[in-house]
């Protein structure tokens, strides 16, 4: 699982970033929605583990919008991806009841 820095925002090993490849809007504030994104994605991989979804293979990419605003991109494998929604779906249910 990657995010932070060592994520692909910052290119894998030997490869580098073209930053021209991105636009940069004037006064927008990516740090800020970059970190935002970072933190958000540490805690949804923390959650998917205290869940016992093996995150072994998923990967956490913490970015921006063009907005500036924080953005986690989740990539799972098939069968990780089928226990996460077999998990949702237990939830949803146990919150339906409990409502």
């Amino acid at each position: 699982m990657l995010f932070g820095p060592g994520d692909e925002a910052f290119g894998s090993e030997g490869e580098q970033v073209d930053p021209d490849a991105v636009l940069w809007v004037r006064g927008v504030d990516y740090v800020t929605g970059w970190r935002d994104a970072t933190q958000a994605a540490g805690e949804l991989g923390d959650a998917l583990t205290a869940a016992g979804v093996d995150v072994a293979g998923a990967k956490l990419q913490a970015s921006t919008a063009t907005d500036g605003s924080g953005v986690v991109r989740l990539e799972l494998s098939s069968a990780t991806a089928r226990e996460v929604a077999k998990l949702a779906r237990v939830a949803a249910a146990q919150w339906r009841k409990a409502g």
